[in-house]
């Protein structure tokens, strides 16, 4: 008799479900919305050594790109206007935990809802950066967190780790490629000209000095494109972005920072040439402050079926650490499909006084 009940109790709930699911895809087509479900699995194997570290051999996620999966959609609400949302959570294939690291957050990628019109767009949430996106569209090996030579500068260049590194340095900057609590506006797209801006708030009681905020504009016209950042970010006593993660800002208390970004990219097709230059100003609890110069230059040639990648990056402070950084990396990807390419790179990377740093190996990428 209970079992009876079970099948039929199970019955009635998948019948539910379906029907449910029938309604909500009715509902759905009426008012022309949409969903996506993509994203991508990256995995690699060989050998890194962080400066003045040894050498370990290690399966990782994301060595060309970071690995990670998202839902988007859209409703036409009518006269150009468009509800929009994204919800994006990056994961390690390496062990199946979500996230970057232990303590990320689920939807750590993106996480926002928004108003699309003719004007622009208008986004609240957790939102990329726009320092990020600068970042990554104006050097050769574009997100890579494991051979990208200007995202170590930028984003691995102030903390005392990545994971397993044991250096310390103070020359890229405070916080994540993810603002939390940010509204967003975007221009639309005039002749390949766009433009943004990015508030964050404090978000607590008593906390209303901390802010952050950003400009952007972007430029695509032809085989060339250029960029222009400015970044500022404010906090009462310490910083605070990454809440459970002891990383970024551990170096040096610092009270303020302002961030400066160019970027320009040249396509002659036998050749693609990337360039970037960043300024960094810190300013510390204790009324002292510091510079930061950056640069990074690279190339990618097109060889068979794949293209050769070679980008080098440049750090020096002026107070701080008083450290200089020099990076750089070479690599080869290969794509089997549209979707699936293979990879292989090496990277180089001195900071002064310590031993050098390699990392080396291959890996997969698959875009679904």
């Amino acid at each position: 008799m209970k079992a009876t009940v079970s099948r039929a109790l199970k019955t009635s709930l998948r019948m539910a479900a379906v029907a449910a699911f029938a309604a909500a895809a009715g509902t759905g087509a009426h008012a022309q919305s949409s969903v996506q479900l993509y994203g991508q699995v990256d995995t690699w194997v060989g050998m890194q050594q962080f400066p003045g570290g040894q050498r370990s051999w290690v399966v990782g996620g994301g060595g060309m790109s970071t690995s990670y999966w998202g839902l988007k959609g859209s409703e036409d609400l009518g006269g150009g206007y468009k509800a929009v949302f994204t919800l994006e959570d990056f994961f390690l294939p390496q062990n199946g935990n979500y996230g970057r690291f232990t303590g990320d957050s689920f939807f750590s990628r993106n996480a926002y809802v928004g108003i699309q019109s003719p004007y622009g767009t208008v986004t609240a949430g957790r939102l990329t950066t726009h320092l990020f996106v600068s970042t990554i569209l104006f050097n050769p090996f574009i997100d890579s967190y494991t051979f990208s030579p200007m995202v170590y500068h930028v984003y691995l260049g102030n903390t005392a780790t990545p994971t397993g590194a044991t250096y310390g340095t103070d020359m890229g900057i405070v916080g994540d490629s993810g603002w939390n609590n940010a509204v967003q506006y975007s221009t639309p797209d005039y002749n390949g000209l766009s433009a943004s801006i990015m508030y964050g708030l404090g978000n607590q009681a008593g906390n209303n000095g901390a802010k952050k905020w950003s400009a952007q504009f972007l430029y695509f016209h032809g085989p060339f494109a250029a960029t222009g950042v400015y970044q500022y970010v404010n906090f009462n006593n310490s910083p605070g972005d990454l809440v459970n993660v002891p990383a970024f800002g551990t170096i040096v208390p610092f009270k303020s920072q302002s961030v400066a970004q160019l970027g320009a990219s040249y396509d002659l097709k036998v050749v693609k040439f990337y360039g970037q230059y960043m300024y960094t100003k810190n300013d510390n609890l204790t009324g002292g402050s510091w510079h930061v110069n950056t640069g990074q230059g690279g190339v990618t040639v097109p060889v068979g079926p794949g293209s050769v990648m070679a980008s080098f990056a440049y750090s020096r402070d002026a107070g701080g650490l008083d450290q200089t950084r020099r990076t750089w990396a070479v690599g080869y990807d290969y794509p089997l499909s549209k979707r699936t390419d293979l990879y292989a790179a090496y990277m180089n990377d001195k900071l002064s006084s310590l031993s050098t740093g390699q990392t080396v190996g291959a890996g997969i990428r698959a875009k679904f």
